[in-house]
C-alpha cells in the first residue's frame, strides 16, 4: 500500500513541475525570438556571446597571405566552403593552386590561426581541395591582369620596376655572389625583390640562394620561389642534378623570355638579373626584351679581368642601356693587423668606371670595392648569403652599402615613354 501510495503522489506532483518547465522554456524561445529580430537575424547561442558572421569569417582570412603568389587567398578566390554551426564550430576549405601543394600545410596553419582568434569561435576544421580547371583559368587571367597573351610586364609603359643586369667580362669574379646577396641586402631594406638566374649554362643561384625544389606551375603560369622574400627563378629548378643545359641561341632567348612572361612576377620594385659572362645571346636578349634595364659591372682588381670587364661594359654603346656602376670584387684580404693584402692587384674597378665614363661620355658610377671573405664564399656554398648570415662581416657590409647606393638611384628613362609629343 505504501509503495501504490509513493508512486500515486509522485504521478500528481509531476504534473504541475513539467507544466512550469514547459511554460518556462515557452517563455524563453519568445525571448529568444525578440532578440534575433532586435539583431538582424544574428546567429546566438543559449548563455554565449553573439557568432561571427561569415563576412567577419572571411574579412579575418584576408590577413592569410599566399606564400608563393604573396597576396591575401581572399584576394586570390581560393576560400570555398566557410560557415559556422550554433556551437561556434567553424568549417573552412582553402582551393589550392595545384593538387600537391607545396606549402598546403602553411595555408591551413594561418587559415586556423586567423579563424581560430575570433571571438565566438570554438574550433576550427580547415580542409583543402585543388581548383578546378575553370578556377585555376580564372586565377590565371586575375593575375596577368586580365590579359590574354603574356607579355612582360617590366616593359610596359609606365612600369616602375627597377632592372639591373648584373654583367660581367669573364667568369669566376664572383657575378653570382654579388647578385645573391644584393637582392636579399635589398629586400632587407623592404623592397619587392626579383633574381632571374639567366646563366642558363651555368646556373648557381638556386645553390647560393637556398632555392630548393621546382617552381609551382599553375596551367601556363610558373610561380617562383621564394627566399627570404625575394621570388627566384633558375634553369637549375627546372632540370635534374647534374644534367648539362646544351642549347643554342634560339632556345636561350625563348628561356629567358618564357622567365619574363610565364613567371608571376606580382608587383617588383628591383628585379636581378644574373647574366652570363661575355657579351653572347644572353645579353644581347635582355637589351631587347628590356630596354630600360640598366647594367651592373662585376670585375676584380687585376689588369686582365678589368680590360675583359670594360669590353662588357662597353657593349651599352650598341644596346643602348645605362650602367648603373662598376663593382670591384676581391678587392682585399683583411689581415689580422687590420692591414689590406691586395692579392689581385688594385684599382681595376676603378679604371673599368672611369674607361667607361670616357667611352659613353656620361658618369659611370664606381659603386664600391667587396673584400675576400670567408663568410662570403661560406654563404654561397650553404645557400645563406653573407649578408644574411653575417651580416657585421667586411663582405656583407660593404654589399649593403652598394644596395643602399642602388636603392637611391634616380631612375634612369632609357626605354620609357616621356609623355611629350612633337609640335
Amino acid at each position: 500500500m505504501l509503495a501504490v501510495a509513493f508512486q500515486l503522489v509522485s504521478a500528481v506532483c509531476a504534473d504541475p513541475v513539467d507544466a512550469v518547465a514547459g511554460r518556462l522554456i515557452a517563455r524563453h524561445r519568445r525571448r529568444m525570438g525578440r532578440l534575433r529580430r532586435r539583431h538582424h537575424g544574428a546567429r546566438l547561442t543559449i548563455g554565449a556571446m553573439p557568432l561571427p558572421s561569415r563576412e567577419t569569417l572571411y574579412d579575418a582570412l584576408t590577413r592569410v597571405i599566399d606564400p608563393e603568389i604573396r597576396r591575401p587567398i581572399t584576394d586570390l578566390d581560393m576560400v570555398g566552403t566557410l560557415d559556422i554551426d550554433d556551437g561556434g564550430a567553424v568549417r573552412a576549405e582553402i582551393k589550392l593552386t595545384v593538387a600537391a601543394c607545396p606549402l598546403r600545410d602553411e595555408l591551413v596553419r594561418g587559415a586556423r590561426e586567423a579563424l581560430a582568434g575570433i571571438d565566438g569561435v570554438t574550433s576550427v576544421d580547415v580542409t583543402t581541395r585543388p581548383m578546378t580547371t575553370a578556377e585555376r583559368e580564372a586565377l590565371t587571367a586575375k593575375l596577368r591582369g586580365g590579359g590574354e597573351a603574356p607579355e612582360i610586364p617590366f616593359a610596359r609603359p609606365g612600369s616602375r620596376t627597377r632592372i639591373y643586369a648584373v654583367a660581367s667580362g669573364k667568369g669566376g669574379v664572383g657575378k653570382s655572389s654579388i647578385t645573391a646577396n644584393l637582392a636579399l641586402a635589398l629586400a632587407g631594406r623592404g623592397l619587392s625583390v626579383g633574381v632571374i638566374d639567366a646563366d642558363v649554362y651555368g646556373f648557381s643561384i638556386p645553390r647560393m640562394m637556398g632555392a630548393d625544389g621546382e617552381p609551382t606551375q599553375v596551367d601556363n603560369m610558373i610561380l617562383p620561389a621564394t627566399v627570404s622574400g625575394v621570388k627566384v627563378i633558375s634553369m637549375g629548378m627546372l632540370v635534374p642534378p647534374g644534367r648539362p643545359v646544351v642549347w643554342r641561341g634560339p632556345m636561350l632567348h625563348r628561356v629567358l623570355q618564357q622567365f619574363l612572361t610565364d613567371v608571376f612576377w606580382g608587383d617588383l620594385d628591383v628585379l636581378l638579373l644574373d647574366l652570363p659572362p661575355g657579351t653572347g645571346d644572353v645579353p644581347l636578349s635582355v637589351a631587347q626584351m628590356l630596354p630600360a634595364a640598366e647594367l651592373i659591372v662585376v670585375t676584380t682588381p687585376q689588369v686582365a679581368a678589368a680590360e675583359v670587364a670594360q669590353r662588357a661594359g662597353a657593349m651599352a654603346l650598341q644596346t643602348h642601356q645605362t650602367i648603373a656602376g662598376v663593382i670591384e670584387n676581391m678587392s682585399w684580404l683583411v689581415q689580422q693587423d687590420g692591414s689590406k693584402l691586395e692579392l689581385f692587384g688594385s684599382g681595376g674597378g676603378a679604371s673599368v668606371a672611369g674607361n667607361l665614363s670616357a667611352a659613353l661620355g656620361l658618369p659611370v658610377p664606381f659603386l664600391g670595392q667587396v673584400p675576400i671573405d670567408i663568410a662570403l664564399r661560406e654563404g654561397g656554398d650553404t645557400g645563406r648569403p653573407a649578408v644574411v648570415a653575417a651580416p657585421d662581416s667586411p663582405s656583407a657590409k660593404a654589399l649593403v652599402e652598394i644596395a643602399e647606393k642602388l636603392q637611391t638611384r634616380a631612375h634612369s628613362l632609357v626605354g620609357k615613354p616621356l609623355g611629350v609629343t612633337p609640335l
